[in-house]
């Protein structure tokens, strides 16, 4: 498998990664932070509400939203720096946590808008093949949580987000592999999973063991793969962060900020009321 790596090390480790999960949350001073990850930002209200219930009941009442379109939950009970298992049981209810082996490796940010307006390809089914994947896999379980997959839909909009293993759509049939921040080999589009999760489980063969371990592609002290270190068929597309309000083409869809304060549960009462689903964007947004 030919592909693309930047170059050396770029960051000595000295502790392994303390992203938060569901079965590791995070101590902070209002209470416990858990992170659930939401792959390619697509959530149901229903799911959103039955969260809004829980946060309601065990936390700020809110829910928030992260730069890698995951939610998080605030002010949560912690027992000896866990969660209480009823509160486990009830994140798992709402279907956002299907593996708790796989709480912390679910990252994949996929281009918000893809097969709803633009870009070069409708990456939703391969965003639902590379998580079914990931959970099929026990290995990729020990992914670091910091860990990313980034599918990029041709449209350039998560340009700035490639770290780890991800594509970039050239049509809608094949694409070019991201190898950290570098160029791979363009493949099908239907092989591309399968390619990524290859990848992935490469990565932790390379990674090392202990709190000195790379949480990164590009931290590794040789090269994943090699190959081609240019894009095809040239530079890509890159599209600013998409903006706040109605978007271009599609009247009836808009763009909606999330502020720091998360979402209320007026205002996911208001969102279940007119759809089924949303979508998380990497920019603090909501596409409703």
């Amino acid at each position: 498998m030919s592909a693309t790596y930047s170059g050396t090390v770029s960051t000595a480790r000295t502790r392994p990664d303390r992203c938060p999960g569901v079965l590791r949350p995070w101590p902070a001073a209002d209470g416990g932070l858990v992170r659930i990850r939401v792959p390619g930002g697509r959530l149901r209200t229903a799911s959103l509400l039955a969260l809004s219930a829980l946060a309601q009941e065990y936390g700020d009442a809110r829910v928030h939203v992260t730069g890698r379109a995951n939610l998080q939950l605030r002010g949560l009970p912690l027992t000896e720096g866990v969660l209480p298992e009823r509160v486990v049981a009830e994140i798992e209810a709402t279907g956002l946590l299907p593996s708790r082996a796989h709480d912390l490796s679910r990252n994949v940010l996929t281009s918000p808008l893809t097969g709803l307006v633009g870009g070069q390809a409708d990456l939703r089914p391969l965003t639902r093949s590379l998580d079914a994947l990931i959970l099929d896999e026990p290995a990729l379980a020990a992914l670091p949580g910091r860990f990313l997959f980034t599918l990029d839909d041709g449209r350039g909009d998560l340009a700035d987000r490639h770290r780890d293993l991800g594509l970039v759509a050239l049509d809608d049939r094949t694409a070019q592999l991201r190898v950290g921040t570098a160029w791979g080999r363009v493949i099908d589009l239907t092989d591309a999973p399968t390619a990524l999760v290859g990848l992935a489980l490469l990565f932790l063969d390379r990674r090392g063991t202990g709190p000195t371990a790379a949480w990164h592609v590009d931290e590794l002290e040789r090269p994943l793969v090699r190959g081609l270190a240019t894009p095809s068929p040239g530079e890509p597309r890159t599209e600013t962060p998409l903006p706040y309000g109605p978007i271009a083409g599609l009247p009836d869809l808009t763009h909606v900020a999330v502020t720091d304060d998360g979402i209320d549960p007026a205002t996911a009462i208001a969102w279940a009321g007119r759809t089924t689903e949303v979508v998380i964007t990497p920019w603090h947004g909501v596409l409703l």
